[in-house]
């Protein structure tokens, strides 16, 4: 079922003329005309959309925290770093369909009462900044931007800031924190950004696939939208399937689809038909599971109930040749170069963990290394001041669990028993 990628294969769709042909702007002039700016933040409530990228948070809530004051100044921030390893939705969405984000965020604004927005966008992503910056100066000039937009008095005007491609940035303090200019590390909270973000005026922060999603809410009603997947977890999601499959790419499915759906129908199968050995189903930071959870449904409560997370969707597959240890290893070494250093327990914790995997990899550990490499990642989890800390411990949390005899093994052998060739270096 296709909602955000319903035009993928109209030719040209990121053109504002393509758009405005296929429907495009007719949520936000509705908005503008007949639907007042609290009707349409019920409506996104009511359609039950969750935040896409990661925390799941509800939508509607969201944006019915910031204060109603005419006269604060407030922001509405578009998080476009997605530089989780495994996830690559948001790229195709910006890429693709540019206009689809700028019409979400133009309905967001009106509904919070924002007349300043950005879009903050990592900076490898040159191609899909480009296209948006197209994309918004048509949207100026066609007066889908600016003052006093299609003669409503409602003013909007949105900013690309390109970052440096910190995952750090990922997390929407620390985004916040680049944006005005400062070292990006996560503030303290509360005060939480609804009150106190940007600038120090009431902020959004949302997702670019949250956004996306909202202009079909309001042109075909929250019924609808609340009809669509399960009961808590409603809508589609585009799932990004990488590694160990036959045909690699993002998939907009329903929510609560199964895990075995997904990999073996729509993703084609394990690669020269091996037999699947762990897949992670949110981006490597949520924990990783097993073949014995196949069955389990991709949304946020299910995979809850089995000790994962949905996160950002991006499902890696990993097939039996595949060596535990070593792809444990490369996660490890990713949280560590992307921590910011501000607290001791993810500064300290991830390079205590990726130190012990790297011996354990080149047959060098102890066994006394596994029950420490438990420790240190409890001692993370949970204490760190943002979510990379959590986000480094769950790979190898759940490795351990899942595959201890593998990581046994290796210290009893000495040597990785999957040869050179077997690692699984997971790349953003």
């Amino acid at each position: 079922m296709r909602v955000l990628f319903k035009h993928l294969d109209v030719p040209d769709i990121d053109q504002i003329d393509v758009y405005l042909r296929e429907g495009g702007y007719k949520a936000f002039e509705r908005c503008l005309k007949e639907i007042t700016p609290e009707d349409v933040i019920d409506i996104v409530t009511k359609s039950g959309l969750r935040g896409r990228g990661g925390a799941g948070f509800p939508t509607g809530k969201k944006w019915a925290f910031i204060p109603k004051d005419p006269n604060l100044k407030k922001y509405l921030c578009c998080n476009a770093d997605e530089s989780e390893p495994g996830t690559f939705k948001d790229r195709e969405l910006m890429l693709r369909n540019p206009h689809q984000l700028i019409e979400g965020m133009a309905i967001c604004c009106h509904a919070i009462g924002s007349d300043r927005a950005y879009i903050y966008i990592r900076g490898e992503f040159v191609e899909p900044a480009k296209k948006l910056e197209k994309a918004l100066l048509e949207a100026y000039q066609r007066g889908y931007l600016g003052q006093n937009i299609k003669g409503s008095g409602f003013n909007l005007d949105i900013q690309i800031y390109r970052g440096a491609g910190a995952y750090i940035c990922g997390e929407e303090t620390a985004l916040l924190n680049s944006l005005e200019g400062l070292r990006g590390e996560p503030r303290f909270r509360p005060p939480f950004p609804a009150i106190r973000g940007l600038y120090d005026g009431p902020t959004v922060i949302n997702n670019v696939e949250t956004l996306c999603n909202v202009p079909h809410i309001i042109n075909n009603g929250a019924e609808w939208f609340a009809s669509i997947g399960t009961g808590k977890s409603t809508g589609t999601k585009i799932f990004c399937v990488s590694g160990h499959v036959n045909k690699p790419g993002n998939y907009e499915l329903p929510m609560g689809t199964p895990a075995r759906e997904l990999i073996f129908e729509h993703a084609g199968g394990i690669l020269d038909g091996k037999r699947l050995k762990a897949f992670i189903p949110g981006g490597s930071s949520v924990p990783m599971l097993t073949e014995q959870h196949l069955d389990v449904n991709l949304d946020f409560e299910s995979l809850l109930a089995v000790g994962s997370m949905l996160g950002s969707a991006g499902v890696i597959v990993m097939n039996e040749d595949t060596c535990i240890v070593r792809a444990t290893w490369n996660m490890a070494k990713f949280y560590e170069h992307e921590s910011c250093g501000k607290c001791t327990p993810c500064r300290e914790g991830t390079a205590w963990m990726r130190e012990m995997l790297e011996s354990i990899e080149h047959g060098i550990g102890k066994m006394g290394y596994i029950d420490r490499l438990v420790d240190v990642a409890n001692n993370i989890n949970g204490r760190s001041f943002c979510g990379l800390g959590d986000a480094s411990a769950q790979p190898v949390l759940s490795s351990i669990l899942h595959f201890r005899d593998e990581y046994e093994t290796h210290i009893r052998e000495g040597r990785c028993p999957f040869g050179s060739n077997s690692g699984f270096a997971l790349r953003s």
